[in-house]
C-alpha cells in the first residue's frame, strides 16, 4: 500500500524538514497550477515519469517552464536508447501517485529501488521548491537542500543534471 499524504509529511517532520502544505483544488497540469503564482512562493516543477527500451524508470524533475528534449534527454541521463513516459499503471506501481500527482515525493514508495530521480540542475539553484505531497489536492513547499536530503533518506539520491535546454545552454 503507497504511503499517504499525511505518512509522507510525518517523514519529513522525523527528518527535521520544513515543508508547509497548502491545499487547493486538483491541479492536472503545469497550466492549472500557474493559477496559484503569488499564493505559493518559491520554483514550481515539472515531473516526467520516463521509461527506456530496458525499462529502467526515470523520474526527471525540472522547473515548469524547461524545455526538455524528449528525443535526447536518454544521452544526458544515461538510458538506453530514447525513452517514453510510463504507463499510468506503473507509475502507480512504482511511485504511488496517479497522473497529475508526479513528485519526487514518491520516491518513498519505490522501496524496490527501480526509479532513478534527476533534478534538473537549474531546478537546484531555486532555494525553494514546491511538489504534490503525492496527491494533486495539495502542493508543499521545501528548501532545496531538504528535499536531496529526503531522498537520500528513502535510498533515493538524486542525480543532479542539466537535461533542460535552459540548463544545457547555461553550461549548468
Amino acid at each position: 500500500m503507497p504511503h499517504t499524504r499525511d505518512a509522507l509529511l510525518a517523514r519529513l517532520a522525523a527528518l527535521g524538514i520544513d515543508a508547509p502544505t497548502v491545499d487547493h483544488p486538483p491541479l492536472y497540469t503545469v497550466a492549472d497550477s500557474q493559477a496559484l503564482r503569488g499564493e505559493i512562493a518559491g520554483a514550481h516543477s515539472k515531473n516526467l515519469f520516463l521509461k527506456d527500451r530496458k525499462d529502467a524508470l526515470f523520474l526527471v524533475v525540472a522547473l515548469e517552464d524547461a524545455t526538455i528534449d524528449l528525443k535526447r534527454i536518454h544521452e544526458r541521463i544515461g538510458a538506453s536508447g530514447k525513452v517514453s513516459f510510463g504507463k499510468p499503471e506503473l507509475l502507480m506501481e512504482v511511485l504511488g501517485v496517479e497522473p497529475g500527482s508526479v513528485t519526487p515525493f514518491g520516491a518513498i514508495n519505490d522501496t524496490g529501488g527501480r526509479i532513478q530521480v534527476v533534478l534538473d540542475a537549474r531546478l537546484m539553484q531555486a532555494a525553494t521548491l514546491n511538489f504534490h505531497p503525492l496527491v494533486n489536492t495539495a502542493t508543499t513547499t521545501i528548501a532545496r537542500d531538504g528535499l536531496v536530503r529526503f531522498l537520500e533518506a528513502v535510498g533515493h539520491p538524486p542525480r543532479i543534471l542539466a537535461v533542460s535546454q535552459e540548463a544545457i545552454e547555461a553550461g549548468l
